[in-house]
């Protein structure tokens, strides 16, 4: 099954100790290799059609160094906030036009805890800025598979928190309290729900095939020329010198490359 083609996902790969035993032993007797992105897709795909009773969430595992790192799908939970997200943006009188009376019973049915944090959060048809200040070039890994090509940034969490933390001082010297520094404000938090070893990774999914082809377009190598790590990072080092153009160039590479990867929602 080729990856959703317009979704990008940020994971949390927690150690198995992280877990309650239940979950553990469960985490433990996954085997690998295990192609867990097509399968949650193929089941949360089964679920819309007829959802479950609530069960032991499916998952992606990594193992480092021979110790198991597991990331929770979070379906049933990441289903139940885009609902109440949902809701809060529509007038209560008419929402029940577009949900069926007892589908919120079902799908609460379905959650284990509902103010457990999710371990995947999503984006459609871009990668915001503040997940790509996660990481840095030497957390990247890039190629083609069956599927297409693909890209994976991945770090340890104390990486990715310090560097967000650096993250939100630089904005916020540069422009003060904004919008952009409390969505940094609200990744840091999250971030900080998790197991002090967990493991933070940002997948292109399908994006990857969209943004290969449009620097191809370009006349580029595809997405061995994909800068958008370096962009990122040459912005924040002009913000932080009080270099402006240094900043402001480096920010508007990396959004002309995904606008042009998010002008493809229009052409699908």
């Amino acid at each position: 099954m080729i990856p959703t083609p317009y979704v990008a996902s940020l994971r949390i790969y927690e150690p198995l100790e992280a877990f309650p035993t239940g979950e553990r032993d469960h985490y433990k007797s996954i085997p690998l290799p295990l192609d867990s992105k097509t399968e949650e897709q193929r089941r949360a795909l089964a679920n819309i059609i007829a959802p479950k009773p609530r069960q032991i969430d499916g998952a992606h595992v990594l193992e480092i160094d021979g110790e198991r790192f597991v990331c929770p799908w979070s379906t049933a939970l990441r289903t139940f906030d885009a609902l109440g997200t949902f809701k809060s943006s529509l007038p209560s009188s008419v929402t029940p036009y577009f949900i069926p009376q007892d589908f919120e019973r079902i799908l609460l049915n379905t959650v284990h805890d509902a103010d457990a944090p999710p371990h995947v959060i999503t984006e459609t048809w871009i990668i915001p800025p503040r997940w790509f200040a996660l990481f840095t070039t030497e957390d990247r890994a890039r190629g083609e598979s069956f599927d297409g090509p693909w890209t994976v940034l991945r770090t340890p969490i104390a990486n990715a928190l310090r560097r967000v933390n650096i993250t939100l001082q630089t904005v916020m010297g540069a422009f003060g309290q904004s919008p952009v520094t409390t969505e940094i404000e609200e990744l840091t938090e999250w971030l900080e729900l998790f197991h002090p070893r967990s493991i933070v990774e940002c997948d292109y999914g399908g994006l990857a095939i969209y943004l290969d082809r449009s620097l191809k377009a370009d006349g580029l190598a595809g997405i061995n020329d994909d800068t958008s790590l370096e962009d990122i990072l040459s912005s924040l080092a002009g913000l932080a010198s009080g270099d402006g153009v240094a900043a402001g160039r480096g920010y508007e590479r990396l959004m002309t490359r995904w606008r042009s990867v998010a002008v493809m929602e229009h052409a699908t």
